[in-house]
């Protein structure tokens, strides 16, 4: 779980990526807060964009299990444990 949270989170900063390499590119000084906060709003935005369209692709495009859980059940007197099939 930790592991998806690391990768959405690495999602969502690639605007910024591409903003700071963009800043870099133009001769502008990245450090400089001034630049930043103009295109804070923006940036947000288009971070929060790529991380639902990457949640909306995989969910639609990911491969599905025909198989599923079973519950733990009784048989015969017998507790079944869980199991997937």
């Amino acid at each position: 779980m930790l592991r998806r949270a690391i990768e959405e989170f690495g999602l969502f900063l690639i605007p910024f990526g591409l903003f700071l390499v963009l800043l870099l590119v133009t001769g502008r000084n990245p450090i400089r807060l001034h630049h930043w906060s103009a295109q804070a709003s923006r940036l947000v935005l288009a971070g929060l964009l790529v991380v639902i369209a990457s949640l909306l692709y995989e969910g639609l495009f990911s491969d599905r299990s025909e198989r599923g859980y079973v519950p733990p059940h009784m048989e015969n007197g017998q507790l079944v444990p869980g199991r997937f099939r």
